[in-house]
């Protein structure tokens, strides 16, 4: 998917909009996505300042935003807004930096009506950058 078809199905826009291009998606549990982080992101600007580092809330922003298109797919609902509840066992393992590719890995875990939980990680370089389990709810 380019960057057109993740805006019809996710209704996140700049600056907010995590999630460049999908390279796989199976239609029914996982999918594996890419965001570029380049210098003029907008939390460099404050985070911090001469040495600018992405924030860990928006790394799990960014793995939200690849299962909320995973979620659309197995269900097929395609711009049905994928809530998120919760988040566990978070781990942030590698500074993320301008420059860096990040390649997002979201695996469907469990789902239960409207309800998905995934295990997802973001790697950088082939070196495990950010893991957690996220909760959801798809609106009706």
């Amino acid at each position: 998917m380019d960057i057109n078809e993740i805006m019809n199905v996710l209704p996140h826009r700049y600056p907010i909009l995590l999630v460049d291009r999908v390279m796989e998606c199976d239609d029914k549990e996982s999918i594996v996505a890419l965001k570029n982080l380049t210098a003029t992101e907008p939390y460099f600007q404050g985070h911090f300042p001469g040495d600018p580092v992405m924030p860990g809330v928006y790394q799990l922003e960014a793995m939200a935003q690849a299962a909320g298109i995973l979620v659309n797919k197995v269900q097929q609902c395609e711009g049905a807004i994928a809530y998120f509840l919760a988040v566990d066992n978070a781990r942030f393992r590698k500074v993320l930096r301008p420059g860096d590719q990040l390649r997002i890995e979201v695996k469907l875990t469990k789902m239960r009506l409207k309800m998905f939980w995934v295990h997802g990680e973001i790697r950088v370089d082939d070196q495990i950058a950010c893991e957690a389990d996220l909760m959801f709810a798809r609106k009706v």
